[in-house]
């Protein structure tokens, strides 16, 4: 029983993949904000959640209904001035702050080595840009020189035509005026 072997197309060169992210690969370590454990990621999600029109609308709907039910008096867990309330917030923001600063710090962070890989890419586009340039620079001294030999090449091929015209001109003036008249047969 005969195997194939799978076959595997080539892309052309001008077709391959390429991997744009490679200069930021080096910093991939500070893409999580705060690490990779359970409590990270929880703490990561949180961050990012607290910011969220849902949540906004989400505490908003909690205050209106928690001072709705306890000034209409249909619970009073927490009378007027909502001391409770304050302290929920209170409590709220004692966790929401850190979170979100520590946030802030590890974009921070981030920020700063997407950019320090950006100007690295940005320094091997423009070595690359000079390179190019001083190929080109070259090429283009190369083809002033050729430019110059095919003019000079074309003016000889010119006066060696003007030549060789004047000289077929006298060797036919010769030839006609020195040939001796041909005998009757």
């Amino acid at each position: 029983m005969k195997t194939t072997e799978p076959v595997v197309e080539q892309q052309p060169t001008h077709q391959r993949k390429v991997d744009y992210l490679r200069f930021h690969r080096p910093h991939e370590h500070l893409s999580n904000p705060f690490g990779n454990g359970w409590f990270a990621l929880k703490a990561e999600a949180f961050a990012r959640f607290f910011g969220t029109p849902v949540f906004l609308g989400a505490q908003t709907l909690i205050v209106v209904v928690w001072i709705g039910l306890n000034i209409l008096g249909v619970v009073k867990f927490d009378v007027y001035p909502f001391i409770l309330l304050n302290l929920a917030f209170s409590l709220q923001a004692a966790y929401a702050a850190p979170l979100i600063l520590l946030a802030q710090t590890r974009q921070a962070e981030r920020d700063k080595a997407h950019s320090d890989a950006d100007a690295q890419h940005r320094e091997a586009l423009a070595i690359a840009n000079e390179e190019r340039q001083k190929i080109a620079a070259q090429n283009s001294e190369i083809m002033l020189e050729l430019l110059r030999q095919n003019t000079e090449l074309t003016t000889l091929t010119n006066q060696l035509t003007t030549r060789l015209e004047s000289m077929a001109l006298e060797l036919h003036q010769k030839l006609v005026l020195n040939t001796p008249p041909h005998p009757p047969i």
